[in-house]
């Protein structure tokens, strides 16, 4: 990677130009992919299936297979090595959520005449979620759906922003204006739904610069971003100053809290400091929220909320002239998994606010104490003053170098760019007795390590290095393709 960027990087033509650069590029890229294969693919020695077999295997011989993939991969989140990944991770709650899916395994909201239990569930779903965001104070009602995930949740918002502004103002090329560090699903929906993303910086603090918002605004300006918190840094942007913008020309303004949404109200019941940035905030129109993080619901389970019932319209669809009869969804899907929104359901209801309050003080307090762990170690600096979700560089060693070093120690960290990072999102996993601790002896191990081997290349972080480091995005693109490519290979 590094004899790429240094034999390219001074280049202003197109890369692939280059005489004999093609050949390179495969080389290089082989040679990554053969560094990421052993950790994508450890099963190449366990017997697989790249055709039916040609008669059915026994469940019980199925279920052996399926419980010794499911130990080897256990060990790891369950002792608290991932950020982030697994949010609960308790047997007993794991368990229960398992035998509720289980109930509604078949169960689908697109037949609502079948499962109406399933409709009901994902209402109070919503209105739970419209609650603890400040619903009650909101002044109009709170509206919203069930959906998959986080990047489904952001991608109808933007849909319903870009449709109403369609309807109601004749905007035919909508813009977006964000921060850079709004979540990688922004840019998803621009490239879905035609939409054109203004990027704004962030302050030293990693902060949206809202005066920089304020001076991209246009007049086909449809929606000002705002995170709570963000992604990369953990740090919740200025939403009253963003909504109140946003109200004065008349647009709408969107909280991705689905990192924040379960934490942050739980957060403010405890004293910390947590800015207003939910409905309370006049000008906040829509919020997206996973209760598949913080709220401790099955994977697959998103809420997106809308200040009023009108906008939530925008992101439904309908046909009425299908011969297969009327037809309409209210989000990108159609079949949904009933089980889910069930079991998403009961692990809210069970939770309950004091069940969230205590988790969150156990994360928070456990966010703490890694921090200033993190801000004791002389080479590291915690970026901006995040409460659990900790990023962390480095100005004198190579911080990708020091997340090899904590890979071999079995973490699981989230490597960042712009600059170059590290990131753990604390759970309940990170707050048992121990392992905050463990962390930060690791850290402080891995760190020492590679201060005291500058030379050593390492063989994963030339492929952190690469994407934060090389002009050319085109290659890294390649790179991202390949690497997707890879996990599909048996």
């Amino acid at each position: 990677m590094k004899r790429i960027r240094g034999a390219f990087s001074h280049l202003e033509r197109p890369l692939r130009a280059v005489p004999g650069v093609e050949r390179r590029l495969e080389a290089e890229y082989a040679a990554v992919l053969r560094e990421l294969e052993p950790m994508l693919k450890p099963y190449r020695d366990l017997p697989g299936f790249s055709r039916l077999p040609s008669e059915g295997q026994p469940p019980d011989q199925v279920l052996q297979q399926l419980r010794a993939l499911a130990e080897r991969e256990e060990a790891r989140w369950r002792d608290g090595y991932a950020s982030g990944a697994v949010y609960h991770g308790g047997p007993e709650h794991i368990e229960f959520l398992n035998r509720v899916y289980a109930l509604f395994s078949q169960a689908n909201p697109l037949h609502p005449d079948l499962w109406p239990s399933v409709a009901r569930f994902e209402a109070e779903i919503v209105a739970m979620t419209a609650g603890m965001l400040g619903a009650d104070a909101a002044g109009e009602e709170i509206t919203g759906t069930v959906t998959s995930c986080g990047t489904e949740s952001i991608l109808l918002a933007m849909k319903a922003y870009r449709d109403w502004a369609r309807e109601t103002r004749g905007i035919t090329q909508p813009e977006v204006v964000l921060p850079v560090t709004a979540h990688a699903a922004f840019e998803k929906a621009a490239q879905l739904f035609g939409l054109r993303l203004v990027y704004v910086p962030v302050d030293s603090g990693y902060r949206a610069d809202v005066s920089a918002m304020a001076r991209s605004i246009t007049r086909r300006t449809v929606v000002l971003v705002a995170s709570a918190p963000s992604f990369p840094h953990g740090i919740i942007d200025p939403i009253p100053e963003i909504a109140q913008l946003a109200r004065a020309h008349g647009i709408g303004c969107h909280v991705d809290a689905c990192l924040g949404g379960f934490i942050l109200p739980w957060a403010e019941r405890l004293g910390y400091p947590v800015p207003p940035f939910d409905f309370r905030v006049p000008g906040v129109t829509s919020i997206s929220v996973d209760p598949h993080k913080y709220g401790y619901a099955p994977k697959g389970v998103s809420v997106i909320l809308y200040r009023g019932a009108r906008l939530r319209r925008y992101q439904y669809f309908a046909a009425t002239d299908w011969p297969g009869g009327l037809y309409a969804t209210p989000t990108l899907l159609g079949s949904r998994p009933g089980g889910l929104i069930a079991a998403a359901w009961a692990a809210m209801v069970t939770m309950g606010e004091q069940g969230y309050l205590q988790a969150a003080r156990a994360i928070l307090e456990t966010g703490a104490r890694i921090k200033e762990g993190i801000r004791g170690i002389p080479e590291l600096e915690v970026l901006g003053d995040p409460l659990w979700v900790i990023a962390f560089t480095s100005k004198t060693i190579d911080i990708y170098r020091v997340l090899e070093q904590m890979g071999r120690r079995g973490w699981s960290l989230n490597a960042l760019q712009h600059p170059p990072a590290l990131h753990l999102a604390v759970t309940l996993r990170h707050a048992q007795p121990g392992v905050a601790d463990r962390f930060l002896r690791d850290l402080g191990e891995s760190v020492a390590w590679v201060r005291a081997h500058p030379e050593e290349r390492g063989e994963l972080a030339p492929v952190y290095g690469l994407a934060a480091t090389l002009p050319f995005r085109g290659v890294v693109r390649d790179l991202l393709y390949r690497y997707l490519d890879l996990l599909y290979t048996v």
